[in-house]
Protein backbone atom coordinates (compact mmCIF):
# COMPACT_ATOMS: atom_id res chain seq x y z
CA UNK A 1 0.00 0.00 0.00
CA UNK A 2 1.36 3.41 -0.67
CA UNK A 3 0.71 5.88 2.76
CA UNK A 4 2.27 8.72 4.59
CA UNK A 5 4.19 8.44 7.12
CA UNK A 6 4.46 11.59 9.74
CA UNK A 7 7.78 13.01 10.17
CA UNK A 8 8.52 16.56 11.55
CA UNK A 9 8.35 18.51 14.68
CA UNK A 10 4.73 19.76 16.37
CA UNK A 11 2.82 21.41 14.21
CA UNK A 12 5.14 21.42 11.72
CA UNK A 13 4.32 18.04 9.79
CA UNK A 14 6.48 16.69 6.53
CA UNK A 15 5.62 13.62 5.19
CA UNK A 16 7.45 10.94 3.23
CA UNK A 17 5.42 8.54 0.54
CA UNK A 18 6.27 4.91 1.42
CA UNK A 19 4.94 1.22 0.51
CA UNK A 20 4.14 -1.15 3.32
CA UNK A 21 2.33 -3.96 4.04
CA UNK A 22 -1.78 -2.91 4.69
CA UNK A 23 -1.60 -4.13 8.38
CA UNK A 24 1.60 -2.74 9.50
CA UNK A 25 2.30 0.78 11.01
CA UNK A 26 3.91 3.47 9.46
CA UNK A 27 6.24 4.18 11.64
CA UNK A 28 7.19 0.06 11.92
CA UNK A 29 9.21 -0.03 8.29
CA UNK A 30 8.70 0.20 4.96
CA UNK A 31 9.84 -1.22 1.70
CA UNK A 32 10.64 1.85 -0.29
CA UNK A 33 10.78 5.40 0.00
CA UNK A 34 9.11 6.43 -2.57
CA UNK A 35 9.08 10.27 -1.93
CA UNK A 36 8.23 13.78 0.51
CA UNK A 37 5.22 15.95 0.78
CA UNK A 38 5.50 19.34 2.62
CA UNK A 39 1.69 20.58 3.32
CA UNK A 40 2.59 23.42 5.74
CA UNK A 41 4.94 25.92 3.11
CA UNK A 42 2.37 28.17 1.32
CA UNK A 43 3.07 26.49 -2.22
CA UNK A 44 3.11 22.40 -1.10
CA UNK A 45 5.59 20.99 -1.99
CA UNK A 46 5.47 17.08 -3.35
CA UNK A 47 8.60 15.17 -4.35
CA UNK A 48 8.35 12.11 -5.77
CA UNK A 49 10.17 9.04 -7.50
CA UNK A 50 7.11 9.04 -10.12
CA UNK A 51 8.64 6.11 -12.29
CA UNK A 52 8.79 3.87 -8.83
CA UNK A 53 5.44 5.15 -8.16
CA UNK A 54 3.95 3.88 -11.38
CA UNK A 55 5.84 0.67 -10.89
CA UNK A 56 4.31 -0.17 -7.54
CA UNK A 57 0.48 0.82 -8.66
CA UNK A 58 1.33 -1.68 -11.90
CA UNK A 59 2.47 -4.21 -9.52
CA UNK A 60 -0.84 -3.68 -7.38
CA UNK A 61 0.24 -1.59 -4.59
CA UNK A 62 -2.99 0.41 -3.61
CA UNK A 63 -2.52 3.95 -2.95
CA UNK A 64 -4.60 5.35 0.37
CA UNK A 65 -7.21 7.87 -0.46
CA UNK A 66 -5.26 10.67 1.06
CA UNK A 67 -2.03 9.67 -1.56
CA UNK A 68 -4.63 8.91 -4.53
CA UNK A 69 -6.12 12.44 -4.04
CA UNK A 70 -2.60 13.74 -3.80
CA UNK A 71 -1.21 11.50 -7.22
CA UNK A 72 -4.61 12.68 -8.76
CA UNK A 73 -3.53 16.41 -8.06
CA UNK A 74 -0.07 16.07 -9.71
CA UNK A 75 -1.75 14.24 -12.98
CA UNK A 76 0.37 10.73 -12.05
CA UNK A 77 -2.70 8.69 -12.24
CA UNK A 78 -5.82 9.79 -14.11
CA UNK A 79 -8.43 8.52 -12.39
CA UNK A 80 -12.31 9.46 -12.79
CA UNK A 81 -12.60 11.27 -9.38
CA UNK A 82 -10.66 12.38 -6.19
CA UNK A 83 -11.54 10.08 -2.95
CA UNK A 84 -13.43 10.61 0.33
CA UNK A 85 -10.23 10.71 2.67
CA UNK A 86 -12.35 11.81 5.85
CA UNK A 87 -15.81 9.96 7.02
CA UNK A 88 -17.87 11.50 8.86
CA UNK A 89 -19.81 8.87 11.47
CA UNK A 90 -23.93 8.90 11.75
CA UNK A 91 -23.43 10.08 15.38
CA UNK A 92 -20.98 12.88 14.06
CA UNK A 93 -23.61 13.41 11.21
CA UNK A 94 -26.51 14.09 13.39
CA UNK A 95 -24.72 16.07 15.78
CA UNK A 96 -23.96 18.33 12.44
CA UNK A 97 -27.70 18.56 11.52
CA UNK A 98 -28.75 19.13 15.03
CA UNK A 99 -26.51 22.32 15.06
CA UNK A 100 -27.71 23.58 11.52
CA UNK A 101 -31.70 23.51 12.61
CA UNK A 102 -30.39 25.43 16.20
CA UNK A 103 -28.96 27.65 14.03
CA UNK A 104 -31.55 28.35 11.59
CA UNK A 105 -34.51 28.22 14.51
CA UNK A 106 -33.83 31.69 16.04
CA UNK A 107 -32.98 33.06 12.99
CA UNK A 108 -36.83 32.12 11.47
Amino acid sequence: MLRLQRLGKAKQPTYRLIVSEKARDTQAGSLEILGHYSPVNKEKKLELKVERVKYWLSVGAQPSSTVHNLLLKNGIISDEKKKRSVFLSKKRKTKIEEAKKKKEAPAA
